[in-house]
């Protein structure tokens, strides 16, 4: 049939169709339903035949003889929002995704799951959806996706039910077949997607139990989920292959604000550029904000910005871009009302707690629970992904969830339970600090008598004196964290008393700058307090830094005040101390009599005292100050005698102290070989106690006698690791001097064969 007579045909039967319509009216009007049932019928097939004719079939056409009818067409399974116009970095991330999928046929039948967890902001929803459109061609059969709603600031989240509907109706699924049991549907979605190449992304679920109805059950499906939460019923029950996002590299971080802005923008401002960068802290969310302000104003500085998020206190107000899902605050919000009340508490207080982290224990005392209860309620909020276990045992809280906990502190908790906790939690520092200290070196420490700790303060025991050197490491930035808080909060007891029971580990640390500042802070908390233990020792304190740091005369003068205020005090052993720091100060600016004189002085007290430690401490001193006057046999009797003393003692850092006076005296002695002896053990003793400070002189010595036997390639080695350690703690005058040495080597020469 001709297309025209076709298109006639049917406007014939459209015609019919009208003119049955009216008929059908008026025969209802006038005889009732029933006549017109009749006339419809009659009319129906005439039309259905005629409508059969006009396609070329007639009625009695059989199925074979025309065209076989069809099954539904289900739509391209495409459900996959666009990619991410700006994604930047994640490229060890992106790999881990593509070998978990690699790794599929090593499964067993399972369904490959990816969870990517992570804190509010951090990219997770963007790194799906790179991964799964940079991947497309590995699922033929489509992609399905979803949005759990699982932390979502405008509403709650979505039940699975309202998400297998949507799979359903992507399916092809007419309503009316969908099962009204929920069980029903999750076996009806699984079976329409087995054997089919497809990848399910299930993005911000809640929890497990909102994700496990929507796993698909055919191995050949993929699916990647994401969520704040760590869902380790997914990895368990599931082997899900679990991806933790941290904040963007500083690199990272910089290209994406330089994607948003551009070059020319950021190398036009470079120090506010580098400010903002700062103080997003490598988090995309709050770097996107900030971009999406800048561009709304254009014309606007970076500087602007950059001073606006300058302020801690401020800086979430800084990181709102107007919009629920553009607002970091309201981010952090939807992730922190999700937790349970003790949960929510041990947050806020983490994040008033000063330091970089903070370990189990101290968060236990901080919180005021037993280990094992605060360990449970740190699982939970590291599962929240608000904390981050970065070492077994360390928590860190990411700078701008930190200052999210301070502001929900300060807005949901009262102040008397928050300085309570935060009391607990000096207190845990300035004990735990006194008793490692007593470890580590118990002839050196400072004699002190703590107040007992406040009530849930739990402080930390280490065992021994390794353990006490690997807990003063751990906890060094927190320990000046808290002594800053602690200065800041008025707390004078605190702030005079942690830079004392720090002393010993610092002293074998060598100096840094922040101990100047330490004891400066000591000092003024001393007087406000009038204590008469407090005074005279922050004074020694203070003379100790000023001398590390080379200024002798300042350190003079704060020492002979700690000497007059302990002999007030009637302080004997603190008397000996200072003079035997005043012996180093002259020793330093190349005065030996005098610093013979404070030793011998020293020593006399000592031996008063009968402190077999401290006594051989000083017998080594004053040999080594005969030493520096040239009085070998006098300074090889006291060294012996004291190296003799110590081994009683027991006090390894002071042998090996003893070992280097030693080995100087037969250096200098022509007894070389003696001396090589002698600095060996010292070092290896050195090692041993973490006594950093002696072993840089130590190694200087050591090169001066390898030097003195012509063994040039071990010279070079000695000054060079005695040149780093001098370096790092700031001790300029003998970096200096091994420098000098090092220089006038030939850097050429090699030792001489067989050495």
């Amino acid at each position: 049939m001709s297309g025209l007579r076709r298109l006639a045909r049917l406007v014939v039967v459209a015609a019919l169709g009208v003119v049955l319509a009216v008929t059908t009216s008026q025969i209802i009007a006038d005889n009732g339903l029933s006549w017109a049932w009749l006339y419809v019928s009659l009319a129906v097939a005439v039309l259905a035949a005629s409508y059969s004719e006009v396609l070329g079939q007639s009625p009695s056409s059989s199925p074979t003889e025309a065209t076989a009818p069809t099954a539904p067409v289900v739509p391209m399974l495409r459900q996959l929002p666009a990619p991410p116009a700006l994604f930047t970095g994640r490229t060890r991330e992106l790999a881990a995704l593509s070998t978990a999928l690699e790794g599929q046929g090593d499964r067993g039948g399972t369904v490959v799951i990816s969870a990517i967890g992570g804190a509010g902001g951090i990219g997770k929803t963007y790194l799906a959806l790179q991964w799964a459109h940079d991947h497309t061609e590995r699922f033929p059969d489509g992609q399905l996706y979803v949005n759990l709603r699982g932390f979502d600031p405008s509403g709650e989240p979505m039940a699975p039910s309202v998400a297998l509907r949507g799979f359903l109706d992507a399916l092809g699924v007419e309503p009316a077949a969908v099962p009204a049991d929920v069980e029903a549907q999750v076996g009806l979605y699984r079976s329409l997607v087995v054997g089919k190449r497809i990848l399910v992304v299930l993005d911000n679920a809640r929890d497990t139990a909102q994700v496990v109805p929507l796993l698909p059950g055919s191995p050949s499906c993929t699916v990647v989920v994401t969520s704040r939460h760590q869902l380790g019923g997914l990895v368990t029950a599931h082997v899900a292959k679990p991806l933790t996002l941290d904040a963007l590299s500083e690199a990272e971080a910089r290209q994406l604000l330089a994607r948003h802005l551009g070059e020319d923008r950021l190398d036009a401002a470079p120090q506010a550029a580098t400010a903002i960068l700062e103080r997003c802290a490598g988090l995309p969310l709050a770097l996107s904000i900030v971009a999406a302000r800048a561009a709304l104003q254009p014309d606007f500085p970076l500087a602007h910005l950059a001073e606006e998020l300058a302020e801690a206190g401020t800086r979430l107000d800084a990181l709102d871009a107007g919009d629920l899902n553009a607002d970091l605050r309201a981010v952090f919000a939807c992730s922190y009302h999700a937790l349970e009340p003790a949960a929510a508490r041990a947050f806020i207080l983490l994040g008033l707690a000063p330091g970089p982290d903070i370990s189990l224990r101290a968060a236990a005392s901080l919180i005021g629970h037993t280990v094992p209860r605060a360990r449970v309620l740190l699982r939970i909020l590291e599962a929240a992904h608000l904390i981050r276990q970065h070492t077994p045992g360390r928590y860190q809280l990411h700078d701008l969830v930190r200052l999210y906990a301070a502001e929900r502190g300060h807005h949901d908790l009262d102040q008397p339970p928050c300085t309570a906790a935060l009391r607990r939690l000096a207190d845990f520092y300035l004990h735990a600090a006194h008793h490692a200290s007593q470890l580590l070196d118990s002839h050196w420490t400072v004699e002190l008598v703590l107040d007992p700790p406040a009530a849930g303060c739990t402080p930390h025991r280490v065992a021994d004196a390794t353990a006490a050197r690997e807990w003063f490491v751990a906890e060094d930035a927190c320990l000046r964290a808290a002594h800053q808080f602690t200065h800041d909060q008025g707390w004078h007891t605190h702030t005079w008393q942690l830079p004392a029971v720090l002393l010993n580990f610092r002293f074998l640390q060598g100096h840094r700058p922040e101990d100047l500042r330490m004891w400066r802070a000591a000092l003024v908390a001393a007087d406000q307090l009038r204590d008469p233990i407090a005074q005279p020792m922050a004074r020694y304190g203070y003379g100790i830094a000023c001398a590390h740091a080379d200024q002798y005369a300042q350190a003079q003068a704060y020492l002979n005040q700690a000497l007059t205020l302990f002999g007030h005090a009637d302080q004997l052993s603190g008397q000996a101390d200072t003079h035997y720091m005043l012996s180093w100060t002259w020793e330093q600016q190349g005065n030996p009599q005098q610093a013979l004189a404070h030793d011998e002085r020293a020593l006399r007290l000592h031996q008063t005292l009968g402190n077999i430690a401290r006594e051989a401490r000083s017998l080594n001193a004053v040999g080594w100050d005969h030493a520096l006057l040239g009085q070998y046999e006098q300074a090889r009797s006291f060294c012996e005698q004291a190296l003799a003393l110590i081994r009683t003692a027991g006090d390894r850092i002071i042998e090996a102290a003893n070992l280097d006076s030693l080995g100087y005296i037969a250096h200098h002695s022509g007894q070389h070989h003696q001396a090589l002896d002698y600095y060996q053990q010292a070092l290896t003793l050195c090692r041993e106690t973490g006594d950093t400070w002696s072993k840089a002189g130590t190694l200087e010595h050591l090169g001066e006698t390898y030097h003195a036997l012509g063994r040039l390639a071990e010279t070079r080695q000695a000054w060079q690791q005695a040149l780093e350690l001098f370096r790092i703690q700031h001790r300029t005058a003998e970096a200096a001097h091994v420098q000098e040495h090092l220089d006038a080597l030939e850097p050429t020469h090699t030792d001489p064969p067989g050495r």
